[in-house]
């Protein structure tokens, strides 16, 4: 699969600086957990991702169908020395290549998403039948990056490294990614999938000093490509510093960040920025914090919308004002709230719609 331009040139989207969420919610229920999604972020509601639920982890949830991955107990690995890992490998592939070669049959195929892993995206997909004022359906899925440096091996050696399981495992996620975006276009005629790759935040670090550029943006640039051939605009979500430059030279449509704690960083590279707005790009404004109940607690609309204002003003030039930069842009919390109580949670998502509704009235 290739794709050699954005799809925000042939799909009808204006971000406008409406308000969306990243997956996880701290609640029991995923029709509660829709209820808040519906109330505070109406225009673009997302599937929920409850953490409770040993099967919506980020690093179980989309495995269903993946090859040579095993479960035991709470602990989930590449098993490279079955004796079935070969054989794996030929249903794999040829499954694949049936799929890539007619996607009318990716919606029946191993990369399809059960009930039992992902009940959020059946739950919304029923809820939104009758609703008014949408204008996207978001979903997400975990990017390879993070999956296959997340779950190792028998011999505990991340599968990133092991140039088969990073294969099967990235073209599987990219399958499952237009599999996901075809199943939310029976609701809705544009879809965000955003891929959620936390782990990238380790880029640089002597943690990953053997892993290059070019394997990254390869790919990070399959799974773009599956979203956008599936009629999907392509997303990525980075929770803190990572290389920017890198990511905003691929063919994302949005680029979710946290303008909360990180904003310095992306701003240092502030002509890739101006690139990416150029050629269409969004970016989501991961403007409301999660990751402390301090600053969660000290925030308030206000004072968020002041630092939207302070962070777009170093933006600013005789091209892009503020306005331009809203119509560009989407407002979001900086992370999940999954690890929250359900009060703070709910007092993110309030200040994330807040914060939204103000810069859309004051000016668009």
């Amino acid at each position: 699969m290739s794709s050699k331009q954005s799809s925000m040139e042939h799909i009808s989207f204006a971000s406008d600086g409406h308000a969306t969420l990243i997956g996880s919610i701290p609640l029991k229920s995923h029709d509660e957990a829709l209820d808040l999604i519906f109330q505070y972020t109406p225009s673009i509601p997302l599937w929920p991702q409850l953490p409770g639920n040993r099967l919506e982890g980020m690093l179980v949830q989309f495995n269903e169908g993946l090859p040579a991955i095993e479960t035991e107990g709470e602990k989930s690995f590449f098993n490279t020395a079955s004796d079935t890992f070969e054989a794996d490998q030929l249903s794999f592939f040829e499954e694949y290549l049936q799929v890539v070669e007619d996607f009318a049959q990716l919606p029946d195929s191993r990369f399809k998403m059960g009930r039992s892993h992902a009940e959020g995206l059946y739950r919304l997909v029923d809820k939104v039948a009758d609703r008014k004022g949408i204008l996207a359906l978001k979903g997400q899925i975990t990017g390879p990056f993070t999956l296959l440096t997340g779950i190792a091996d028998q011999d505990n050696r991340a599968g990133y490294y092991n140039p088969m399981v990073r294969e099967m495992i990235t073209k599987g996620l990219a399958l499952k990614a237009a599999w996901q975006v075809g199943f939310l276009k029976k609701a809705a005629d544009n879809v965000i999938l955003f891929i959620d790759e936390p782990a990238l935040a380790g880029l640089g670090s002597s943690s990953f000093i053997s892993i290059s550029r070019e394997d990254i943006a390869a790919d990070q640039s399959e799974m773009i490509d599956a979203i956008h051939q599936a009629g999907g605009l392509a997303g990525v979500h980075v929770c803190a510093n990572t290389d920017w430059p890198l990511l905003l030279s691929l063919q994302y449509d949005i680029l979710n960040f946290d303008a909360y704690g990180f904003y310095d960083r992306l701003i240092a590279c502030k002509k890739d920025v101006y690139g990416f707005l150029e050629r269409g790009g969004v970016l989501a404004w991961g403007i409301v914090p999660t990751s402390d109940e301090e600053y969660i607690l000290a925030e308030s609309t206000n004072s968020l919308v002041t630092m939207w204002e302070d962070q777009a003003a170093q933006l600013e030039n005789e091209v892009w004002d503020k306005k331009a930069l809203l119509k560009q842009s989407l407002i979001t919390p900086s992370c999940g709230t999954g690890s929250l109580s359900p009060d703070l949670a709910t007092r993110v998502l309030r200040l994330t719609h807040e914060v939204s509704e103000v810069l859309r009235k004051k000016y668009l």
